[in-house]
């Protein structure tokens, strides 16, 4: 039997899922990441992660795996030399100092597309050509592609969910002309599918881990995407909505949506399923920075599960909260000096938990409903995956919201879609 291994790079860690060859589990390890935003070494903390994540895993396994993939957090995007070294710090999904360079990407894209936003990866890329490290780069690299490279060694190769806020054209699978406008002087990834085999894992690093010599590495995703994967998701107006450190909606259509003024963009859905369909399907969606990482600012775990316990959810908040950490967001509402809401604070914890898991629910609610507007199929039924799924009271308001049955994700974690993605590179025909 034979063993695949997912892992995925979110926000607040690092995670690795080990399934058979049937879909079930084996093994998860986990990394938490302890840092603080003003940390500069990012890419070595994620290099440590991940090294980190393979000796975690038990041999019995590690003997057996024959595919790993990896998913990184959408538009993370780092600059590195001819030998893969990055020249400076990452810039996170959302650092919006691509806001300068706006400006000069509507002058070359076309009108709404998804590049249009101060937190994509080509306005990112525009941002870096114009700093003075630039000069040292040869490759512009999603998070996932590097973390990939360290394992099998090529560089300058994306998967096209990664590759989507770079401009690639998903659905003539290539480069748009306009992009050549720009000039930037720099190797732009070669695009792959999500899952097709990049190369076998580096010698060295199987024989210190001691996978096969024939442990393939894939090509990987985006963190959202992989939770999408790992839900259970599959026919069209059924969504996913991913409660982490942030909020990530994804509806499945089979018509793509794009509009960059509400930060919406479609995925091409790479159906893990042997059968082809006979119509394409997109995972049109957005990103909030609303989310998980606002709660954690006023209170801890255990406060987030017992102060639920004590909220009727049938009932709605008088609280009228946008709930952000600082200024700026994604979806629906796309605006980089959105300002943060979180007054009138009350006295009561329980009223104040309250206000924000309503708030919450109403920007999740909104972004659906903008979805439908510009032409997705219509929801019928969402999943829920991250850190928020557990929160049956937070459930149960989004349901008042959302007026479709709601699930918990038939998995919950990132890095066992990433998984599947792993194991269907085994399955596809040669």
């Amino acid at each position: 039997m034979g063993f695949y291994l997912g892992i995925d790079f979110g926000t607040s860690g690092a995670r690795g899922v080990v399934i058979d060859e049937v879909g079930i589990v084996q093994q998860e390890v986990r990394y938490p990441f302890e840092m603080s935003p003003r940390v500069v070494d990012l890419a070595n903390i994620w290099r440590t992660a991940l090294f980190s994540l393979l000796g975690q895993i038990s041999g019995e396994w590690r003997r057996e795996i024959k595919a790993i993939a990896i998913n990184g957090t959408s538009s993370t995007v780092l600059l590195s030399d001819a030998g893969g070294n990055p020249v400076d710090t990452p810039l996170l999904y959302n650092d919006g100092r691509g806001a300068v360079v706006i400006d000069r990407l509507k002058s070359v894209a076309p009108p709404n597309h998804t590049v249009l936003s101060a937190t994509s990866s080509l306005a990112k890329l525009l941002w870096m050509s114009q700093q003075a490290d630039f000069a040292q780069a040869r490759y512009f690299l999603h998070q996932a592609d590097w973390l990939a490279f360290l394992l099998h060694g090529q560089l300058g190769i994306s998967d096209y969910h990664n590759a989507l806020k770079l401009g690639y054209d998903v659905e003539f699978l290539q480069y748009p002309q306009w992009l050549e406008k720009l000039q930037i002087s720099i190797h732009l990834p070669k695009v792959v599918t999500p899952g097709s085999p990049i190369g076998e894992l580096r010698p060295e690093i199987a024989a210190k881990y001691n996978f096969p010599k024939n442990c393939l590495v894939c090509a990987g995703t985006t963190d959202s995407i992989a939770a999408f994967l790992a839900s259970g998701a599959e026919l069209p107006g059924e969504a996913v909505t991913s409660l982490g450190s942030t909020l990530v909606l994804k509806l499945l259509s089979r018509t793509r949506v794009e509009n960059s003024r509400y930060g919406i963009y479609s995925h091409r859905f790479p159906s893990l399923k042997k059968q082809e369909t006979k119509e394409d399907l997109w995972l049109t969606g957005g990103a909030s920075n609303t989310g998980g990482a606002v709660l954690r600012q006023f209170f801890t775990n255990t406060e987030l599960e017992n102060l639920s316990q004590e909220i009727d959810a049938s009932k709605a908040s008088t609280l009228d909260y946008y709930p952000l950490l600082k200024p700026g967001d994604r979806f629906p509402i796309n605006d980089p000096n959105l300002q943060p809401r979180l007054e009138p604070r009350p006295d009561h914890p329980v009223e104040f938990l309250h206000g924000l898991l309503e708030s919450i629910a109403r920007i999740e609610a909104h972004g659906y409903e903008l979805l439908q507007e510009l032409g997705a199929d219509k929801l019928i039924r969402v999943y829920t995956a991250g850190g928020g799924a557990a929160n049956n009271t937070w459930t149960a308001i989004r349901g008042r919201y959302l007026q479709v049955p709601m699930l918990r994700s038939v998995n919950t974690e990132a890095a066992y879609g990433t998984a599947l993605l792993a194991m269907r590179t085994m399955r596809s025909p040669k």
